[in-house]
């Protein structure tokens, strides 16, 4: 059944891509995103970036818009618009309609003067490599800390039907203090290979490897693409409650569908790592060695957006966690997802899945170059309780942040967050139905329980030179047991001992050349713990890095 659907997906994308247009979605670490945002923010351009990633098609139009509207941009900005455009070379030409002129270069620069270690391009093909380098020292707590990454990063077009992207990249990282698991931190988390054969491997270092990729099509109204990659849902700088890069990337089918400038709607299906061991699933091998399965485990998503006036975005959407086999209903992009699953399991709470509804509003440039978010998560809510606190059992996240670009000072941009999580948001007691990937969150970094205020300043000196200032304070409480989650009131926020968090941090990059970069990054974290008498324990630590990294 499973290898079926997958081949019909894959079926209906060749079919579709003989007769339309092509789409490469630009990998979310690029600044490209930032600077868009911040344009958007001025009211330069109107910008709709609901979910991410975008294709690159789409932001070499928006760069287009920028520059037709050039005098509302700063000397800085336009020196950053015309170094992004020789990135797009190829997107720009299309939205033209240019012909391109058939060229083949090693190690040396595309026709838009823009160095690139592999590039080629006529009228059938046309395909840039990237090789990717990095390497970062620094220390915590006075312990050295290393990280050497090396891949490769290519793109391209197959005539005008099918657009594609590959990117591989391998880590290690050494030392005694590095973060083995990045739980409670931004940092993606990561799948690490560990050797039984050496004793101390574990404990001074990993080792791990990350790929995504996609093929993709497109036309007038749609957009249609398959592949492994990350999703962004939403508006925040530090930490989305929906969904977020926190987690290792998933396989994926992606449609979007955008009938008319104020409308939009996305779905996608995706393949996620359950690390719940099938226990049918164990029997021997020739060597004696025990083979073994993980569960299945899905997660679908659709969202409708809503752009009833300029600036002005309104997004709406419903998700589900499921398990153990492919579900029609949840392939079906205009399912009621919650309705599919009482359908589906009798309206039995364990034969069930796990879904979500999320909304988000974000409001450009009313409020002269200020961006006004806001997100609101809702595992599972009971109306009763918004009126019987005996009742209550409302596991919900939101967010409320503020972003203002040139002011007081021309390319400063100022943002201001608060975060809320309210206990058992993004759990579940079926241990296949989580709302992670790979055992990670997929949404708000920082799971339940808990609070942040975050706020940041970010410099623009010059082309490539960027200045970044943040500060977050959290508090945390403790993360209970399964069973707490279905009592009737829950347990209230903050239950249990407390952690609070202190953190300060600053970063320094620099972009020399078009995917060349020098980083210099600190970040100071004080550590708060409530002890049984209620007092705190306080501890401090200070880490420095710096990196030199070519592709990302």
């Amino acid at each position: 059944m499973q290898k079926r659907i997958i081949k019909y997906i894959f079926s209906f994308l060749f079919i579709a891509s003989t007769a339309y247009s092509q789409v490469v979605y630009e990998p979310l670490y690029k600044d490209v995103y930032q600077f868009l945002r911040r344009l958007s923010t001025k009211g330069v351009i109107e910008y709709n970036d609901e979910i991410r990633p975008l294709s690159r098609k789409y932001i070499a139009e928006k760069l287009i818009e920028a520059e037709q509207n050039s005098g509302e941009l700063t000397s800085v900005e336009r020196d950053d618009l015309q170094f992004y455009k020789k990135d797009y070379y190829h997107e720009l030409q299309f939205i033209n309609n240019e012909k391109t002129d058939k060229h083949l270069e090693y190690f040396s620069s595309d026709p838009a003067d823009r160095w690139r270690f592999f590039s080629y391009g006529d009228d059938l093909f046309k395909m840039n490599l990237s090789l990717i380098l990095g390497y970062e020292i620094g220390s915590l707590d006075n312990a050295k800390r290393t990280h050497l990454w090396n891949g490769i990063y290519t793109f391209g077009y197959i005539t005008d039907a099918l657009g594609f992207s590959f990117d591989f990249r391998d880590n290690t990282e050494t030392g005694a203090t590095i973060d083995k698991t990045k739980e409670f931190s931004p940092v993606t988390g990561v799948v690490a290979r560990t050797s039984e054969n050496i004793s101390d491997f574990s404990k001074t270092k990993i080792e791990y490897s990350k790929f995504k990729g996609s093929i993709a099509t497109n036309w007038s109204w749609g957009t249609l693409a398959a592949g492994k990659e990350y999703f962004e849902w939403g508006y925040a700088e530090n930490g989305l409650l929906v969904l977020s890069q926190k987690a290792p990337s998933f396989p994926f089918i992606r449609l979007d569908i955008y009938p008319v400038d104020w409308l939009g709607f996305n779905y996608f299906h995706a393949w996620l790592s359950s690390d719940v061991i099938d226990s049918a699933s164990f029997y021997n091998t020739e060597t004696e060695a025990v083979r073994f399965q993980y569960r299945d485990k899905y997660l679908a998503s659709h969202t409708l957006f809503i752009r009833p006036v300029k600036g002005l975005k309104l997004s709406i959407g419903e998700s589900v966690v499921y398990s153990d086999k492919l579900e029609f209903l949840y392939l079906f992009p205009l399912s009621f997802f919650r309705l599919a699953d009482h359908y589906l399991s009798n309206q039995k709470n364990s034969a069930g899945a796990n879904s979500q509804f999320f909304f988000a509003v974000s409001s450009r440039n009313h409020i002269k170059n200020t961006h006004l978010y806001g997100t609101l998560f809702i595992d599972e809510i009971t109306l009763g309780g918004l009126t019987d606190p005996e009742k209550q059992r409302n596991q919900l996240g939101f967010t409320l942040g503020a972003s203002t670009v040139d002011l007081p000072l021309e390319n400063l941009t100022l943002t201001l967050e608060y975060t809320k999580i309210y206990p058992f948001v993004y759990s579940h007691f079926i241990p296949t139905q989580t709302y992670e990937n790979h055992s990670y969150v997929m949404g708000h970094w920082m799971g339940y329980n808990n609070d942040q205020v975050y706020a940041s300043l970010r410099y623009r000196f010059m082309r490539g030179l960027d200045v970044f200032l943040w500060g977050r304070y959290i508090r945390k409480g403790e993360q209970g047991k399964v069973e707490d989650q279905y009592k009737q009131p829950q347990p209230p926020f903050l239950f249990g001992l407390r952690t609070n968090y202190t953190y300060f941090g600053t970063t320094i990059k620099y972009e020399i050349l078009h995917e060349l970069f020098v980083r210099l990054r600190y970040q100071y974290t004080k550590t708060s713990t409530q002890q049984e008498d209620l007092s705190f324990t306080d501890k401090t630590v200070s880490e420095f890095h710096f990196a030199v990294y070519y592709g990302m």
